[in-house]
């Protein structure tokens, strides 16, 4: 049986503890070694580490500290995508303003409230007018798309709305919605 994931396209050491938090808030298993900015380790790594883990979902990290072009966590979310070892469930697009990106269309955005928004979100978790999640490890989503696709704005911060000390609140709802919604697939358009 393949192991559930959900890809998190941050991967600094807040978005790390934020992460950390909200796995075990929803009675997952983080990969920690996916951590890094930028991503310290390749795709295939990521998916050995994945298939090894005791329990899912998995979540992991990938992040191109700031490289507008396909970086190192570009490619390694890119690998675990394409490899049809494991059920990618969906990935959290992260807001990061980043210039020179195409950006990515979202399903849904959990705003910094924790309201569920048909739109996208900026780097502070606010709505914006459109469905684009604009960050440095999102563009790659537009060739391979995954199951869903949910919008934050930074993980962890968010003018103290994702802090890790109140329990990472936005990070966890986008990766409960990421089950929930893998579990109904009706959910993803109707609602």
């Amino acid at each position: 049986m393949k192991k559930k994931v959900i890809i998190v396209t941050d991967g600094d050491l807040v978005a790390q503890r934020a992460v950390e938090a909200a796995a075990k808030n929803i009675g997952g298993r983080c990969i920690s070694r996916s951590a890094g900015n930028p991503t310290p380790i390749s795709g295939k790594e990521i998916v050995e580490y994945i298939k090894q883990a005791k329990y899912d979902p998995v979540v992991v990290m990938v992040d191109d500290r700031g490289d507008t072009h396909k970086g190192d966590g570009e490619e390694a979310m890119e690998y675990i995508l394409n490899c049809g070892e494991v059920d990618v469930l969906g990935v959290i697009a992260v807001a990061s303003n980043t210039n020179g990106v195409r950006g990515i269309k979202v399903d849904y955005s959990i705003d910094r409230n924790g309201n569920i928004v048909k739109k996208g979100v900026d780097k502070s978790g606010l709505a914006k007018e459109d469905k684009i999640v604009k960050g440095d490890t999102v563009d790659v989503l537009n060739d391979k798309r995954a199951p869903i696709i949910i919008g934050v704005g930074d993980i962890g911060k968010m003018d103290g709305f994702d802090n890790v000390e109140i329990g990472a609140p936005i990070i966890t709802k986008a990766m409960e919605e990421i089950i929930r919604r893998s579990d109904k697939a009706d959910l993803k358009e109707d609602e």
